[in-house]
């Protein structure tokens, strides 16, 4: 079986680079942005006929949320021209697609976690164009998993841990903001939910081997600022953390103030556990 991932420099293509070996019966060829640009159909028709893979992962997106809102075109190039691409190529070569979005979907007014039938209603470019991503290859392909995610880290590429890290080393104070919820996910997790919906041949009895939407994230939930403090705690760093409001930190985009997942069907359909945020941040 042959399993193509977009985005192989990213972080999340590099967290699936490091669990191949758990896979040895799928042959992975990973492209990155320079070997496979998604946004050209073309280049993309070319590498889909040159390997044949019967599963795709799409592991690029454009993910700079406050960038997004001066850059809008090439937010949508990349998360919505690449994603319709990818599913009609896919359609072409009877490809199962895997394509990755985000809690950035919904405005974060929610109480209790979001489920895949809560209603999206993005509040910048990034969220937008991600949900716009998810309707092309809805609109085009049947043979798809749409994974919403929250909050990825790893020790991969750059993310929100790994400038905490890289600011407690320069400074001894911070103010992280303490009133946006969601939960963190390890992108090694990430990777390994993608392989094991790819691994399933035969879901659980009862359940229908069903295409669509499907929410992942470790469990729990918190703040950046608990993020945050967690990081430092595991690391054994000693640093001043102030808890700040958003309207003490403006940005750009606006942040959803609660965009926990519910998790439900993909633990049932995919018999997958899932730990807690706090226990794989240990690891």
């Amino acid at each position: 079986m042959v399993v193509l991932v977009t985005g192989a420099n990213g972080q999340l293509g590099q967290a699936i680079q490091s669990v191949v070996g758990n896979y040895p019966s799928i042959d992975f060829v990973f492209c990155s942005s320079s070997e496979l640009n998604i946004t050209d159909k073309n280049n993309c028709e070319t590498i889909f006929e040159k390997y044949k893979p019967q599963f795709c992962i799409n592991a690029a997106a454009y993910t700079a949320v406050d960038k997004a809102e001066s850059e809008p075109e090439k937010a949508y190039a990349i998360n919505v021209t690449g994603a319709q691409n990818l599913a009609a190529v896919c359609k072409l070569n009877n490809t199962t697609l895997l394509h990755v979005s985000t809690d950035f979907v919904f405005d974060g007014l929610a109480t209790q976690p979001y489920s895949e039938e809560a209603i999206p209603n993005p509040t910048g470019v990034y969220g937008v164009t991600k949900l716009q991503g998810e309707q092309a290859i809805q609109n085009t392909l049947e043979k798809h998993f749409i994974i919403r995610t929250s909050w990825v880290y790893s020790q991969f590429a750059n993310n929100f841990m790994k400038t905490m890290l890289r600011l407690a080393s320069e400074r001894d104070s911070l103010s992280v903001v303490s009133d946006q919820i969601g939960t963190p996910t390890n992108a090694v997790d990430l990777a390994e939910c993608l392989l094991t919906i790819i691994s399933t041949q035969h879901p659980i009895p009862n359940t229908q081997y069903l295409y669509g939407i499907y929410n992942f994230s470790n469990e729990g939930q918190c703040s950046w600022y608990d993020f945050a403090k967690e990081i430092f705690k595991v690391n054994n760093i000693s640093i001043n953390l102030q808890a700040i409001p958003t309207t003490a930190y403006p940005t750009p985009a606006k942040r959803p103030a609660y965009s926990v997942l519910d998790k439900s069907k993909i633990k049932k359909v995919f018999g997958i556990t899932i730990s807690n945020w706090q226990e794989q941040l240990k690891k």
